[in-house]
């Protein structure tokens, strides 16, 4: 950052948005995504001989309302994130991404590490926030948020 890139006394700065916000609804978004592609995944091997997991879902039309409703529902809580519902709602979403291991066995792992990446952006975000608030603090000149 150079000299010319400094706020000046009275210039307008523009809030940061949280990093736990950013983090969260990163993953849930990311999320969303791989629960579409495991539905087309599910959708190709319907009629195939290969082993699929131990829960069948006979009806296309059953297997894409779950995977639609799915798909929703993680898209409507990623823009929820910075509330505490939201911080709830999305860590009890983590339990049906997980059950499409039951669909789809490859899904165990997958979502596992969304599951581990939802973690740790719940932890790091809190963190980066705290870490910015303490520095808004020491630095009320360059601080945004104050």
């Amino acid at each position: 950052m150079s000299k010319n890139d400094r706020p000046r006394p009275g210039d307008t700065i523009k809030p940061r948005k949280p990093a736990q916000v950013q983090f969260t609804s990163t993953i849930l978004q990311l999320e969303a995504f791989v629960v579409l592609f495991a539905g087309f995944a599910l959708y190709g091997l319907r009629n195939s001989g290969y082993e699929r997991g131990p829960l069948v879902i006979p009806s296309t039309v059953a297997l894409w309302t779950v995977v639609g409703v799915l798909f929703v529902v993680l898209l409507v809580l990623s823009r929820m994130m910075g509330t505490p519902m939201g911080y709830v709602a999305g860590t009890a979403v983590q339990v049906p991404v997980l059950a499409m291991g039951l669909l789809l066995p490859m899904m165990f792992i997958v979502s596992g590490i969304f599951v581990a990446m939802w973690v740790v952006s719940l932890r790091l975000g809190s963190r980066i926030d705290r870490e910015r608030a303490a520095y808004d603090a020491e630095h009320p000149e360059t601080a945004p948020n104050a």
